[in-house]
């Protein structure tokens, strides 16, 4: 019997090492977001008030609220809290409701630019900015996702969707500022923005509810899941 104490004894602690591998990842990658969100920001922002672009100025408003959904998932993996249900029912409230402020600030900023026929200058940075986050965005969200499966996370599930939303967005904001370059049609920026703006409210609906809970955890039950 003693013979086969270390093998018991690696079986057991197995699933704990592989989780903790996973944990590590998705800290890494919430700090890769965190950090280029944050870059984002800063030139989205910058280039927003230079054009007079609420799309730019509200896709930096996007970049600032995903770098706090980044920041969630860092404080739900901090080692007093791994694994904790109580710790991921609330990270998972508190991304839902960046989801609700998203989506209420773009589509705020939307309907003043078509009320106002607010015609913002072109943005060749804009334009080259949703672009590289257009190609980099899906990858992380992919990896992020992957993540949240391992752990059974639904609050990272939802935080990967967040950035997915990210790459949704800065595609309208590349068609839109496309748009206004090339046909001076001013008014395509602030309509796809409503668009994002309902689709980040069902996010925020479907997160607050943990709609994306269930998934199959590593080393342990999915907290949301009875």
């Amino acid at each position: 019997m003693e013979a086969g104490t270390p093998l018991a004894i690696v079986q057991v602690r197995a699933p704990a090492d592989d989780r903790a591998r996973w944990v590590r990842r998705a800290r890494l990658l919430a700090w890769a977001g965190v950090g280029w969100h944050g870059i984002e920001a800063a030139v989205a922002v910058g280039a927003g008030l230079a054009a007079g672009s609420f799309a730019l100025i509200g896709f930096g408003a996007d970049s600032l609220i995903e770098a706090a959904a980044g920041l969630v998932v860092l404080w739900l993996f901090a080692a007093p809290r791994a694994g904790s249900a109580e710790a991921e029912a609330r990270a998972q409230k508190l991304i839902a409701v960046s989801f609700y402020v998203l989506a209420a600030y773009i589509g705020a900023e939307a309907v003043r630019s078509l009320v106002g026929g607010h015609h913002p200058e072109v943005s060749w940075v804009g334009i080259g900015l949703s672009g590289v986050t257009l190609l980099t965005m899906p990858p992380l969200a992919a990896a992020k996702a992957t993540v949240a499966d391992r752990l059974g996370s639904s609050a990272t599930r939802s935080e990967s969707r967040q950035t997915m939303l990210c790459a949704y967005l800065s595609a309208a904001l590349l068609v839109g500022l496309g748009l206004n370059a090339v046909a001076g049609w001013w008014w395509a920026d602030p309509l796809t923005a409503l668009v994002i703006a309902g689709v980040a409210g069902r996010e925020g609906r479907e997160a607050w509810r943990g709609e994306s809970c269930c998934t199959a955890p590593v080393g342990g039950a999915d907290p949301c899941c009875d």
